[in-house]
């Protein structure tokens, strides 16, 4: 369809809206319609509605007939049902309505019916223009298929690709599920500040926003660990958040600047509590969401019974980049080894565990098809979670690999105020060399801590992804309704 030809037929649609109200018409003043039947019920139990009375509303997807008889496509929130449109069931308003287009969201009342073709439908004796569409909806045949548009726009997206509706209906179902999981457990669900003074619980860079009325410099969250971990320092042994968290970073298959990360913290416990809970949580939504523990991600069956493979992350390098990093004191060995596999190691900190995690990105991730806990991290990269008391090098801390990406944290949490000094003490260095994602120094948590942390173990799982994997979605802009997008110039 040319620009020209676009034009035209929106200019038709705006003037068959000024006729409308020029006679009294005017669509967009009706405020409610009263819906006592549902496409998908009537389909689903035809026998109960046969011959009787309804009252539906949606969207009109497509016109067929000529003359006295006509057929429409009614598209509500379930599914579509065929309208059987006859002059002398309507005589004073069939003409007008075979002006309606495709897209207009119209009322009807009239008898369920079968035609004689078996197609269930309805007979209307009455139907009502609830708001004029302005607009052109992509062609049946085509759809939107622009995916960058159909990111943009998503209201047209679920309009012409309404298989789209189900990944955000069972992204809904996990989400209930998850606190349903949570609640039986006697977690209690709290809300924590969006906006904060310091930016921490993650390594990560965040976004800069900055309050009037105080005058002062605020950054959107980057986790919610700090926070929650002062309510168990105040005596809530059990909580959990699941919400919206904010990272200015890149943007792939499996990131967006914000999305939901789901934290909960357990006092006395640690991490391999935590690895059961994790194993007994992914069980559960596979039998509640897809009623089977094998989970179908494009070409591959991903199992999620339990018990999940456990292994070590230096074990994980050694057997698949076959480097030792277990044995190895020196820097420059460490940087000699990560050389020698073509993984840049410039502008580390010059740790050996470091070092290491830079190869597990690179040689083992994407070898973690079915689920994997890595566990023990080096304590570089895990500023906030206890050291493994049989070896300081690392740390009591895991994460979950399904497919090749890291789905969940966890880790026992550090709850001894001098060593947590000590280690966000390393980390403010960090940011002065110009690490940006450098954990900033918290003196209030610091002071939290002095209160008294019990022994805790805390867990981050990134919702998207685990949507990701339930919905068999490869980009997570498919599992979230409006993704970040850059504007059209």
């Amino acid at each position: 369809m040319t620009t020209e030809n676009l034009s035209e037929i929106l200019e038709v649609r705006r003037d068959k809206l000024k006729k409308l109200q020029e006679a009294g018409k005017n669509p967009f003043e009706q405020t409610s319609f009263d819906v006592s039947a549902l496409a998908n019920e009537v389909e689903a139990n035809f026998e109960a509605y046969e011959e009787k009375a309804v009252t539906m509303a949606g969207r009109i997807m497509s016109k067929r007939g000529q003359g006295k008889v006509g057929f429409y496509d009614l598209q509500d929130s379930t599914g579509r049902i065929q309208l059987f449109l006859k002059k002398d069931l309507l005589p004073e308003s069939y003409d007008e309505i075979k002006t309606y287009d495709i897209g207009d969201i119209v009322g009807v009342k009239g008898e369920i019916f079968k035609t004689k073709m078996g197609q269930i439908s309805v007979r209307v004796s009455g139907i009502v223009l609830l708001s004029k569409s302005l607009q052109v909806l992509p062609e049946k045949y085509h759809g939107l298929k622009d995916m960058d548009l159909r990111y943009r726009q998503r209201y047209v997206d679920l309009i012409v690709n309404p298989e789209v509706k189900d990944v955000f209906k069972k992204r809904s179902l996990i989400m209930r599920k998850i606190r349903e999981f949570y609640d039986a457990r006697g977690f209690l669900e709290v809300e924590t500040p969006v906006l904060s003074s310091i930016a921490g619980g993650a390594n990560a860079r965040p976004f800069v926003t900055h309050h009037n009325a105080l005058d002062i410099t605020l950054f959107c969250r980057i986790a919610l660990e700090l926070s929650l971990k002062r309510l168990i320092v105040g005596g809530f042994d059990k909580v959990y958040e699941m919400s919206r968290v904010f990272r200015n970073e890149g943007m792939d298959a499996t990131h967006n600047p914000e999305f939901t990360l789901l934290e909960s913290y357990e006092a006395y416990a640690n991490y391999e509590d935590l690895m059961k809970m994790i194993e007994e949580l992914y069980s559960f939504l596979a039998e509640e969401v897809n009623h089977s523990e094998i989970v179908q991600y494009g070409d591959k069956e991903i199992s999620l019974k339990a018990p999940f493979k456990k292994a070590r992350m230096v074990d994980l390098v050694k057997e698949y980049a076959n480097v030792d990093f277990d044995v190895m004191t020196d820097v420059e060995e460490a940087r000699a080894a990560a050389k020698e596999l073509h993984v840049d190691v410039e502008g580390k900190d010059g740790s050996v565990g470091e070092i290491m995690a830079e190869v597990f990105d690179e040689y083992v991730e994407d070898k973690l098809i079915q689920p994997t806990f890595v566990t023990m991290h080096p304590v570089e990269i895990s500023p906030l979670a206890k050291k493994d008391p049989k070896d300081p090098r690392y740390t009591e801390r895991f994460e979950l690999f399904i497919n090749g990406a890291e789905c969940a944290n966890a880790f026992s949490e550090l709850n001894d105020p001098i060593d947590q000094k000590e280690r966000f003490m390393s980390q403010v260095q960090k940011k002065s060399e110009g690490d940006d994602e450098a954990h900033p120094y918290d003196a209030d948590f610091i002071n939290a801590l002095e209160v008294g942390l019990p022994p805790t173990g805390g867990l981050g799982i990134g919702i998207d992804r685990l949507i990701m994997l339930f919905t068999n979605q490869h980009t997570i802009r498919d599992v979230i309704l409006f993704p970040t997008m850059k504007p059209i110039d």
